[in-house]
């Protein structure tokens, strides 16, 4: 491990815990204890610079990720020290935060449909075809419904499971004869 990051790890630490000193001793050990955790995964990603961007969401960049860190430090400090003041700046700073996505959202949007209109102009009819398939499909949720033996829809998860049971049971367990 490189020197300078090992003292830039130690140094995120000491003043992370040194945040912490002041937490009541006996009133909230799950909320004291989720807070260590997330002050060690904090100081571990800024001193390493690991950010990972999310890649179903294309128009998330540096800049988001930048207010989706200020808000997540904004929301310890209001765990650490839940005054009113701390409340008011994490709900400003969750409104910028949101406020800064729509945006970054809509103006993804708008390039894809600029983009469409000129497969379309050009008369790639393909790609204009596959690029609004893509728009009109959108969120799919999962269907978690199957059919039995008898051809009836079976819905909840420990019948679907026993259903899947008995079905591959059947295909892998056929004797010869």
């Amino acid at each position: 491990m490189n020197l300078e990051v090992r003292e830039q790890y130690q140094t995120e630490i000491t003043n992370r815990f040194a945040a912490l000193e002041n937490l009541s001793d006996s009133e909230h050990i799950n909320r004291d204890s989720e807070n260590i955790k997330e002050n060690i995964k904090t100081a571990a990603k800024d001193s390493l610079c690991l950010y990972e961007l999310k890649q179903d969401k294309p128009w998330f960049d540096e800049e988001c990720l930048g207010f989706l860190y200020q808000r997540k430090r904004d929301k310890m400090q209001w765990v650490q020290d839940p005054s009113q003041s701390n409340v008011g700046n994490l709900n400003n700073v969750r409104c910028k935060a949101s406020r800064h996505f729509r945006n970054k959202k809509k103006e993804h949007l708008k390039a894809k449909t600029e983009e469409l209109e000129t497969k379309s102009k050009i008369k790639n009819i393909r790609d204009l075809y596959t690029g609004i398939n893509d728009f009109k499909k959108g969120y799919q949720p999962r269907n978690n419904i199957v059919k039995d033996k008898k051809g009836d829809l079976v819905a909840g998860s420990h019948s679907i499971l026993a259903r899947w049971r008995n079905h591959f049971s059947q295909l892998m367990n056929i004797h010869g004869g």
